[in-house]
């Protein structure tokens, strides 16, 4: 029997991993203005470490899909980026949204083991749009998927994610090369988890 869970979830009920350098709660709606040059990244071909962007992240029960919301008006600089960061320690974590690269907007997913890797997915037509990231457990997988507002699901990455308990999920957002960058977050859900990987979840 298809489960009908849906609930939304209030900003006030995560806790941020990494504050950003201003929040604001305007009604529904969620703003978040990032520091300049904070990040997630784990040493592949730069060398690099970030684990200290901004992300707001509440307990992740593994029979729930997660979903979240944005506005991408204010994405112009590069790497400018917002989305879904599925968390369950320093060292396995995963990001999904949207990044600017290039100077166009592109789903991005870096999944991190010890080392991240990053797909990329250009979407120069998203812009200006609101989207929405969904992941959902399965199988010790995480399948996720990306939709602009009134479009059907496209799925962007399946994922090795083989932990049962310990994990949080939340919205996220990064600045990594500029100041002023501000995001509206427009809704953070709970869902019933996906069915089956070639079945697309409800659109709400």
């Amino acid at each position: 029997m298809t489960q009908t869970i849906r609930e939304r979830m209030e900003w006030k009920a995560g806790a941020w991993l990494n504050p950003p350098l201003s929040f604001q709660e305007d009604g529904d709606r969620l703003k978040v203005i990032p520091e300049k040059g904070k990040d997630f990244w784990k040493k592949t071909l730069y060398g690099f470490e970030f684990e200290d962007g901004p992300a707001l992240l509440a307990a992740w029960d593994q029979n729930t899909a997660v979903e979240v919301s944005f506005e991408l008006g204010s994405f112009t600089g590069l790497y400018d980026q917002a989305g879904l960061l599925l968390y369950h320690g320093p060292e396995q974590w995963i990001k999904a949204g949207i990044e600017i690269n290039d100077g166009i907007p592109q789903l991005a997913v870096v999944v991190t083991n010890g080392y991240s890797d990053w797909s990329l997915a250009a979407v120069p037509e998203w812009v200006g749009e609101e989207v929405t990231l969904r992941a959902s457990i399965m199988k010790g997988a995480v399948i996720i998927r990306a939709r602009r507002k009134h479009d059907t699901w496209r799925t962007i990455r399946v994922a090795r994610f083989p932990y049962p308990t310990g994990n949080q999920a939340g919205p996220f957002a990064c600045s990594p090369t500029r100041e002023g960058f501000e995001v509206t977050f427009t809704r953070w859900e709970i869902a019933a988890p996906d069915q089956d990987l070639h079945v697309d979840p409800p659109v709400t």
